[in-house]
């Protein structure tokens, strides 16, 4: 596999892990333009292979390659409560440097709040949100529509799609009309290739 482009991330036959290797070999390419999407059972390693991208998991072999000074914003499943920290949406916007014009009419109101009194899909839009908004150049979501209704779903869709051209995005869920929607390529992580 070539060197990964401006702003990208090649990923060559990699196996990672913890103690142990628990996915792999993967081989896949993020690039900016294109939206990736990580399908496969639970247990088959699809978190893990994100975290080995930030460095949060072990690489037993295989390699990573990105582009020098790459950016990347990396969101878990359960994005952090913060509970007892009194921490704004519109605070946790200003620590990614991320702006708030643009936001869906139904968060506007609540950007004051802390974020421990906020819903789930409130508090897990707004984190999505700062990934994106932010300098990153590449964005990893896990499980990104949890907590979500489907008015969250599918303003996630606009914001996924409209950053797609300018940013390298992977994302990982079980839902297959979501990754049908937005994502230009499936890679499915344990048993067979393809999503079934």
């Amino acid at each position: 596999m070539s060197p990964p482009a401006s702003g990208g991330i090649a990923v060559v036959d990699l196996v990672a892990g913890y103690d142990r290797p628990v996915v792999g070999p993967v081989s896949f390419r993020l690039a900016p333009g294109r939206v990736l999407g990580l399908s496969g059972p639970n247990g088959a390693g699809k978190s893990t292979l994100l975290a080995a991208l930030v460095g949060g998991a072990r690489v037993f072999a295989g390699c990573i390659e990105s582009t020098a000074g790459l950016k990347i914003a990396f969101q878990g499943q359960h994005p952090p409560l913060a509970r007892g920290l009194p921490l704004t949406g519109r605070e946790l916007l200003g620590l990614a440097a991320a702006p708030s014009a643009g936001l869906p009419d139904w968060l506007m109101p609540v950007l004051d709040r802390r974020l421990d009194a906020l819903s789930g899909g409130q508090r897990q839009f707004l984190h999505h949100w700062a990934a994106f908004m932010s300098p990153a150049q590449a964005v990893l979501l896990d499980e990104p529509t949890n907590n979500m209704d489907p008015l969250g779903v599918a303003e996630l869709r606009k914001v996924i799609r409209a950053r797609a051209s300018s940013t390298a995005i992977a994302l990982i869920s079980h839902e297959r009309e979501f990754l049908e929607a937005v994502c230009d390529e499936i890679v499915r992580v344990g048993g067979e290739a393809g999503l079934q």
